[in-house]
């Protein structure tokens, strides 16, 4: 049994076929997903699957490359999503300085003002950060305590040793699978079992074998076989422990 933490089953790649693309995951062992809000209009979309389907959960957020527009609306509006009781935490919250869609200041506010809700709520954070961990983990810290979660895990051991410090949970996709992703094949290696979760971050990040293809929940299956031989555990081990983190981190 899997839990696929970080997906996107409310972008437009899922319209033709959602409910078959649920199908498949299941029959992969993949019983829950938890369905990660980007915008606004993303997060009430999730919001909108998650009652659809028992076994989607909703994380409501706004991405750091939609800080520019962020404003008193979109304020309220995310507070009322924050209450809906399949929401399961916030996010994906954070801060990109590589694509710098947003301007850095707007990130950092955002990113700010989502924690706080998170706070209010008593709700768990979904983490983005590229290119950012040291300001990302200046605000964490000054936001502690709080649970959180660092999606798409892609940085360095330091980094990966401070955010366990602070008792974050750190999760991995399949483009640890790509022949030149060594170096996030160590992470892995060092990240601890009580500590991981598993993405697809579906339709991205095909595993390799799929790539320029869309990417599915089902394809946890794979992720957790290569994590299991990385680590030179069992399948069952990497299943039962990513699944219970899962399981005490969204409290579903």
């Amino acid at each position: 049994m899997f839990i696929d933490t970080h997906c996107h089953l409310d972008f437009p790649d899922f319209d033709h076929d959602r409910e078959a693309v649920i199908r498949r995951a299941a029959e992969k062992g993949v019983t829950r997903i938890i369905n990660i809000g980007s915008s606004i209009l993303g997060s009430e979309k999730s919001i909108e699957l998650s009652v659809q389907y028992p076994k989607v959960y909703s994380v409501v957020g706004i991405h750091p490359h939609e800080a520019d527009n962020f404003d008193n609306n979109a304020k309220d509006t995310l507070e009322r999503l924050s209450k809906n009781k399949k929401t399961v935490a916030i996010g994906e919250i954070g801060l990109d300085y590589f694509k710098n869609f947003s301007a850095r200041d707007n990130q950092l506010r955002l990113f700010s003002f989502q924690l706080h809700i998170a706070k209010e709520m008593n709700l768990p954070v979904v983490v983005h950060t590229r290119s950012a961990d040291s300001d990302t983990l200046r605000i964490l810290k000054e936001a502690m305590p709080i649970r959180a979660l660092v999606h798409c895990f892609s940085g360095d051991r330091a980094f990966l040793e401070e955010c366990l410090g602070l008792g974050f949970y750190l999760s991995f996709t399949c483009n640890i699978t790509y022949k030149k992703a060594g170096d996030l094949r160590e992470m892995v290696k060092l990240a601890p079992l009580n500590r991981l979760m598993l993405e697809t971050d579906a339709p991205y990040l095909s595993p390799e074998g799929f790539r320029g293809e869309r990417n599915e929940p089902m394809h946890i299956l794979l992720l957790a076989e290569f994590i299991a031989h990385l680590k030179k555990l069992s399948l069952s081990e990497v299943a039962s422990s990513t699944t219970q983190n899962a399981e005490d981190f969204f409290k579903i």
